[in-house]
């Protein structure tokens, strides 16, 4: 459900062309499949560069760094905010948004 005090009241804010999530491979099959869903946070956290995205996946083990259409979900009515240190939230982010690294 929603609640006021989820968003911390950071208005909503227009989001750059791309995003990204750092996460490692063993979560990939799910995120193919749902998403990026928010877990036990209320958002989903994603980062204005690759650099950033990097170094949270490197927390889990060997980062693998996904690419967000944030401008298409904008369009599409996906409601995103921007906090104090930079990191952008948003409810979940649907898979035909994400693009995922290809092979190594």
């Amino acid at each position: 459900g929603h609640s006021v005090e989820v968003d911390l009241g950071l208005p909503p804010a227009t989001p750059p062309e791309y995003l990204y999530h750092g996460t490692v491979a063993r979560n990939l099959d799910a995120i193919r499949a749902e998403g990026l869903r928010p877990m036990n946070r209320h958002d989903v956290h994603l980062s204005p560069d690759r650099e950033t995205a990097t170094r949270v996946g490197a927390r889990r083990g060997r980062p693998v760094v996904l690419g967000v259409d944030a401008a298409a979900m904008h369009r599409d009515g996906h409601v995103f905010r921007v906090s104090a240190n930079g990191v952008w939230l948003t409810e979940a982010v649907p898979p035909k948004y994400l693009r995922f690294p290809g092979p190594h």
